[in-house]
């Protein structure tokens, strides 16, 4: 998974974003809040507070996340900050040792994203407890891929916390709104704001 333009230079567009965008894309929007195609460090970090996220945890991951994805896909024209994410090319950051339910080019793989939950979901079919979970983590792990195995831990332990429900499973109904982009809008419709009082 993946926890992502100028009209002048890129090929990202309204249109694009409704129809034509791949379910990366899609999924990395929410962020987006100006709906310019570029992600930057603000609007990550308030994509954390919208989610109900404290203020350390907020800043701490549009650091991490912008400081990664950022370069990667920076386009050469850029003229925006090297924190920025340009959602055109959010491919280009996708990493190793995970469900490859998204592909090389941020396109949904159904096949892969159903093997998520034929391999590990052992309590519910539909439906992945947090044990369950750290077992598919592990099964996924590349040799020697450390960022891969830190950026798929952060990004399923933050969508169980997040999609949880209340009996405990991660249910592949929600996980396929993280694929599909709405999550995010989901998750941040329920919340009556951001709490001060959480890091």
């Amino acid at each position: 998974m993946a926890l992502v333009l100028f009209a002048s230079s890129s090929s990202w567009s309204p249109a694009a974003a409704v129809g034509a965008a791949t379910e990366l894309q899609k999924h990395v929007a929410f962020f987006d809040s100006n709906h310019d195609g570029i992600i930057s460090f603000s609007e990550t970090y308030e994509g954390f507070r919208a989610l109900g996220f404290g203020v350390v945890t907020s800043r701490f991951s549009a650091t991490v996340i912008n400081g990664a994805l950022g370069t990667k896909t920076r386009p050469e024209n850029a003229t925006a900050s090297r924190f920025s994410i340009y959602i055109e090319n959010i491919h280009k950051g996708v990493h190793g040792s995970d469900t490859g339910a998204f592909d090389s080019e941020g396109r949904f793989v159904n096949e892969k994203f159903d093997e998520i939950f034929t391999k590990h979901a052992k309590t519910v079919p539909d439906g992945l407890t947090a044990a369950e979970l750290d077992e598919m983590l592990r099964a996924n792990r590349e040799p020697k891929d450390y960022k891969g195995w830190v950026g798929a831990s952060t990004e399923w332990e933050t969508t169980f916390k997040l999609g949880k429900d209340k009996d405990g499973f991660l249910r592949k109904d929600t996980v396929r709104t993280v694929y599909d982009g709405s999550f995010f809008s989901k998750v941040a419709s329920k919340k009556k704001g951001p709490s001060a009082n959480q890091a």
